[in-house]
């Protein structure tokens, strides 16, 4: 990874990372200075312009976003998926967050084996999933509107909570017993 430059890791990271990272994050993550990240998201940014991605910088956040000429586009895409069902994988994804939440994209990631991104963005948009804005790191949960749908107040009210729970924790500890 070494022949790879500042520019292209946090492209990378923040592809793979699909939400707003701190400047100061990005800093200690790739352990460089203000002026060396500063100058990396400048060369990221001009590469970016010709193309359908682009470089946001807000306050101290950074993110990848599309050009807005895309956005009248990529909104009649989201209307389209509004429409269509949630899929086996958003299933999944959301059962995972409703038991286990609030995760990180990465645990979801692990327990489902896949990467969730995508399933994330459109749970999102759904109004079935949001960010968790409590912590440092983020965390994904269900929304008060899916819990009301579901008419249960807290998640111990779910269906099958304890046995699922169990059954969870028993799949948890053989991942992690098989891993080492």
């Amino acid at each position: 990874m070494e022949n790879v430059g500042l520019e292209h890791k946090i492209e990378g990271v923040l592809f793979y990372k699909a939400t707003p990272m701190k400047k100061s994050a990005l800093c200690k993550l790739f352990e460089c200075s203000d002026e060396e990240l500063n100058n990396a998201l400048s060369s990221l940014k001009k590469r970016l312009e010709g193309g359908a991605t682009r470089l946001l910088e807000v306050n101290n956040d950074v993110e990848l976003v599309t050009m807005p000429e895309l956005d009248e586009f990529i909104e009649s895409i989201r209307k389209d998926e509004m429409k269509r069902d949630i899929g086996k994988a958003g299933a999944e994804t959301l059962a995972i967050i409703l038991y286990r939440g609030p995760l990180a994209r990465a645990e979801i990631d692990r327990i489902r084996g896949v990467n969730s991104s995508f399933i994330l963005r459109n749970l999102m948009v759904r109004g079935l999933v949001e960010k968790d804005t409590a912590t440092k790191q983020v965390l994904y949960k269900s929304t008060p509107t899916l819990m009301a749908h579901l008419g249960v107040t807290e998640k111990t009210a779910l269906p099958e909570f304890t046995d699922i729970m169990n059954a969870l924790d028993v799949y948890e500890k053989e991942m992690t017993e098989g891993s080492e």
